[in-house]
């Protein structure tokens, strides 16, 4: 019996040893052993997927946020969207930045400035026409070029502020008395017919190429009629550049015939240039 109690008393005093509370090291090494485990595991014991950005909203928070970005990119009261996406583009054209800070009307002006540079159309004491000349972008350029002893006179049916060293005429080249009157201001033989007239446009490619042919075409009539012997004939055309009977005419006519498309022109404008130079003169 003495013996009995004597083990149970042992084994109550292991039992109170076992459950005697640890020292402070052997918290720390507790905290340390928790802080190392990986407390991401599932209860099964395997790593669970790591949790992306969360999922685009749907249902009703997916039409708040269609919401809040149309407001962000709406356009001004009565605007269309093809012109928000002219203005957005004009906004970050070098060539519209470039002009506005060398005092030019429009980023055309370098187109002109870059097919006379390649071609050495113009002179100092040459006699100028532009058609199409608003918002005067190429007179700037031609009266600059040809200087106070030259002479550029232009049309266009829209108005545009004087341009000095130049002459222009407010009225549609299309209209029979145009010529005429052109002829009178520049008063002489011609040495550089320019033409940047273009139709607007109507989407569809093939109408646009015959509307601009067309007007190409009525521009070297007037050319023919006025310019000097060795004079120099630009106009405006659409990418696939003039058409067989223009080119034939054209290289009839002129010493050298060929197509540009300045730097800047847009590179997505289907719009280009033939250039004709060295007038073979009036065959009567």
């Amino acid at each position: 019996m003495e013996h009995s109690k004597r083990h149970n008393s042992s084994k109550k005093a292991k039992f109170r040893s076992a459950r005697k509370p640890s020292s402070a090291s052997d918290k720390s090494d507790s905290k340390k052993s928790k802080s190392h485990t990986n407390i991401s595991r599932t209860a099964l014991g395997e790593e669970p997927e790591k949790r992306g950005l969360k999922s685009r909203p749907t249902g009703d928070a997916d039409q708040r946020a269609k919401r809040e970005l149309a407001t962000k990119v709406k356009t001004a009261k009565g605007r269309k969207l093809s012109s928000t996406l002219w203005l957005k583009r004009q906004l970050n054209d070098p060539f519209v930045a470039q002009a506005k800070a060398e005092g030019f009307r429009s980023r055309a002006a370098y187109k002109l400035q870059e097919i006379d540079e390649k071609y050495h159309l113009l002179r100092k004491g040459a006699r100028v026409v532009d058609l199409g000349a608003a918002p005067g972008g190429w007179c700037q350029i031609a009266a600059k070029a040809v200087g106070p002893t030259g002479k550029v006179v232009g049309i266009d049916y829209l108005a545009m502020p004087p341009v000095p060293g130049t002459q222009v005429l407010e009225m549609d080249f299309l209209d029979e008395e145009a010529p005429d009157k052109l002829k009178a201001l520049l008063d002489g033989e011609a040495d550089v017919v320019l033409s940047d007239m273009a139709a607007p446009t109507t989407g569809h490619p093939a109408t646009d190429h015959l509307r601009i042919i067309a007007l190409a075409e009525t521009a070297l009539d007037f050319a023919e009629e006025v310019l000097a012997d060795g004079g120099h004939f630009v106009a405006k055309v659409f990418q696939g550049g003039a058409d067989h009977d223009l080119l034939v005419r054209l290289k009839k006519n002129f010493r050298k015939v060929l197509h540009a498309k300045p730097k800047a022109s847009r590179q997505d404008s289907a719009e280009m240039y033939v250039v004709a130079t060295g007038f073979r003169g009036r065959r009567e």
